[in-house]
């Protein structure tokens, strides 16, 4: 008898509750995943990568405080973990090997340079790791895989765009452009300009090339053979550094038509470099601050309550880039790469600039926004759809 309620008791103890043998239910505890971003913090386009890596944060803060996602019945939360690109393709490979190897990253965010994206988008694509590139508009970035996403439109829409601007806005005929032939967004983005602007009756009169806007300061030569051209319109499919030296120059020796450029311009430091020399400066970009949609208003609150100051074009596309792959991660439920991918593929994400819907390659069917420098400040012009 004794040794019968000895056994009874025992059980009791490791069932916890009532006298039966069956094993104690035991809660999962919640587990932590790693996401991963490669973006500029460091080179020409660092203002870049601080406001990316900002928008990415905002981000994956806010999923977790909502709760994470539910993975195999585990609450699961997310650790973002923020690599610097120095806007090198070389680094950036580099940083996608360590995210991916070490890191055992769900997914990656970035970059914001199509050169980098294009080296290692291979590298994510071969490991089935999904990435969403936030501002590399090159259109070949997401032909390299189906794994590879992006949350901002395309060079051929953005440099026809312009193209038809100038033409139909400004009314102008001729056009010159100077871009950094060592880049395949400058490339991309002048070769589609020019072949917009020449499709609608215009005329390119200078097409005149540099290498390397990180290390070129002296434009001199090619501006003198743009002012002998006299186009009305000057082109600048570039990053915001070498545009705004571009212009000081240019202005400096009496070229002072108007001017345009992409969304590598959508930087404060447009004007801290330019200057006076920026002013009436106009460029296509993912992004107004002077959006009135409520959604809009109450990102720009928060992230200038939580930073101190007003976010670029960057933030918010890298906050929706992110926005993106952790729906997808929540959607599916899953940790492998082909699920999260094949979430995303068929999302209905609604983000900061815009609802997203990808078309075949994986790009995103969005309009695009003409800013223009007004007394030193952004200021918004028009809205183009695709």
């Amino acid at each position: 008898m004794k040794r019968l309620l000895a056994i009874i008791l025992v059980c009791a103890l490791i069932a916890g509750v009532g006298v039966g043998c069956k094993k104690a239910e035991v809660k999962p505890t919640d587990q932590v995943v790693n996401l991963g971003g490669i973006f500029s913090m460091t080179g020409g386009s660092a203002t870049f990568g601080a406001s990316s890596k900002n928008g990415v944060g905002m981000a994956v803060e806010e999923f977790n405080a909502a709760g994470g996602a539910m993975v195999g019945g585990v609450k699961t939360t997310v650790n973002y973990i923020n690599e610097d690109d120095a806007g090198s393709p070389e680094v950036g490979a580099s940083a996608a090997q360590k995210l991916i190897n070490q890191d055992k990253v769900i997914g990656i965010i970035g970059p914001n340079m199509s050169k980098v994206a294009l080296a290692f988008a291979p590298i994510a694509q071969a490991a089935s790791v999904p990435e969403v590139a936030s501002t590399a508009t090159n259109e070949k970035v997401t032909l390299v895989g189906d794994y590879i996403f992006r949350a901002c439109f395309i060079d051929p829409f953005q440099g026809t765009v312009m193209a038809n601007y100038v033409w139909n806005t400004l009314k102008v005929k001729t056009a010159a452009v100077l871009y950094d032939n060592g880049n395949d967004y400058n490339k991309g983005l002048a070769e589609y300009f020019k072949a917009g602007f020449e499709k609608n009756g215009g005329k390119v009169v200078a097409y005149e090339a540099f290498t390397d806007e990180d290390k070129t300061v002296d434009y001199k030569a090619q501006l003198t053979k743009i002012k002998a051209a006299k186009p009305e319109f000057l082109y600048l499919p570039n990053y915001y550094g070498s545009t705004a030296l571009i212009l000081k120059q240019a202005r400096g020796m009496g070229l002072n038509v108007p001017a345009g450029g992409g969304d590598g311009c959508d930087s404060p430091d447009l004007v801290k470099i330019g200057g006076a020399a920026v002013e009436g400066f106009v460029f296509s970009a993912h992004f107004s601050k002077d959006d009135p949609s409520p959604k809009v208003q109450a990102f720009l609150a928060a992230y200038t309550a939580k930073y101190g100051e007003v976010p670029d074009q960057h933030a918010p596309l890298a906050y929706d880039a992110a926005g993106l792959l952790l729906d997808a991660f929540k959607t599916a439920g899953s940790i492998k790469g082909s699920d999260i991918k094949g979430a995303m593929k068929n999302t209905t994400f609604s983000g900061i600039s815009g609802v997203y819907k990808f078309d075949e390659n994986r790009d995103p069917i969005k309009a695009a926004f003409i800013l223009q420098i007004k007394n030193g400040q952004q200021t918004y012009l028009t809205t183009v759809n695709p």
